[in-house]
């Protein structure tokens, strides 16, 4: 099978042969999980960015504000200026388009334990190198699915907002620098579920919420898929409706991204156990990484199992990044709850056993 020249020069920039099954990408300078993810074309290249997020201490002291770029043309992360605040967030998400990186919400830990959602929108312009405040989300969330639309609309679909999960749709354009409220979400109010957009079809799954029975955990996963189809001409109405369950159990905060050409949303790790911040699930139990890696096939309006047995396996994820030569995650958490400086690559299409 001829190779793509754009797929040939990454693997030459990474030093890899055009036999082996994946590059090597370079790691973080410092681990991060639970950290906000993007990609953009920033001049002729592709660059993976990288923002917040908590350090190998999970504690509120290791929340950090930093950003980092990775340039795939040049194979190695730089740092960029702070994020704008005083102090850093867990659990905010990113989309590049339009040029910049919009950064949304997230929560903020003090020393004392207590937890606040912020309504903050951070924008960073590449071509200047700097950060803009853009107007703030109506219903500060955080822990919520981020999905770009027409290469103009953000959508923000439900998420964590102080006291509970919301069922909000909140969509921001980047053109005007306004919100809007979109259909809400008509399945059970979740948290640290994960999801992405092909064309006007978004899908999530999964997430936490609160548990309804009065003894064990307080917050359990949920097994629901929902798709949602936004009207071509008004793009706050979104027609929802429920999915199958996806392969493997259900799960939190799992990487979740779209490769458009295949017409697929990809999604891999995750846990079956949530947690908060340190990785210790809220029954107490410390939580661990799944090994299964699935697929929503736009076209086939099916569930496909990419491996059931992903090589180190990672959580605490944000987002993932599809590019041509496989899926990327960016930090997160391996098995035993370590946090991570691995940039790690899985392949798109092998089923495993």
């Amino acid at each position: 099978m001829k190779k793509s020249p754009s797929i040939l020069v990454l693997l030459v920039v990474f030093g890899v042969s055009v036999r082996a099954a994946a590059p090597r990408f370079a790691p973080l300078p410092d681990p991060v999980s639970n950290n906000a993810v993007a990609s953009l074309k920033v001049g002729k290249h592709l660059s993976l960015f990288t923002m917040m997020g908590i350090g190998p201490g999970k504690t509120w002291k290791d929340v950090s504000n930093s950003a980092y770029q990775l340039d795939l043309g040049a194979g190695k992360w730089s740092e960029l200026r702070q994020i704008p605040g005083t102090a850093g967030r867990l659990a905010a998400t990113a989309i590049g388009i339009r040029g910049h990186v919009f950064l949304f919400g997230g929560y903020m830990v003090a020393g004392d334990g207590s937890e606040s959602t912020i309504p903050d929108v951070d924008v960073y312009q590449p071509v200047d190198h700097r950060w803009y405040r853009g107007a703030d989300i109506p219903v500060p969330v955080d822990d919520a699915v981020s999905v770009g639309y027409r290469d103009r609309y953000i959508y923000l679909v439900g998420g964590w907002s102080n006291n509970d999960a919301v069922r909000n749709v909140q969509i921001y354009d980047t053109e005007k620098n306004i919100w809007h409220q979109g259909t809400p979400i008509p399945g059970i109010p979740v948290f640290g579920h994960a999801g992405a957009v092909i064309g006007n079809t978004i899908i999530y799954v999964d997430g936490a919420y609160k548990n309804p029975a009065g003894a064990g955990p307080r917050y359990i996963t949920s097994d629901e898929c929902w798709m949602g189809k936004i009207d071509h001409h008004d793009v706050t109405k979104i027609v929802w409706s429920k999915i199958p369950v996806h392969p493997g159990n259900a799960r939190y905060r799992i990487a979740a991204g779209t490769a458009g050409k295949e017409q697929k949303i990809y999604f891999s790790g995750g846990t079956d156990n949530p947690y908060n911040y340190n990785g210790i699930g809220y029954d107490g139990r410390p939580s661990e990484p799944s090994a299964v890696t699935f697929a929503w096939s736009v076209k086939g309006s099916k569930w496909e199992t990419i491996s059931e047995n992903t090589p180190d396996p990672t959580m605490d994820h944000r987002g993932l990044i599809v590019t041509p030569v496989g899926l990327i995650t960016v930090g997160g958490m391996e098995k035993g709850q370590k946090v991570t400086t691995r940039v790690g690559i899985l392949p798109k299409g092998t089923k495993g056993k």
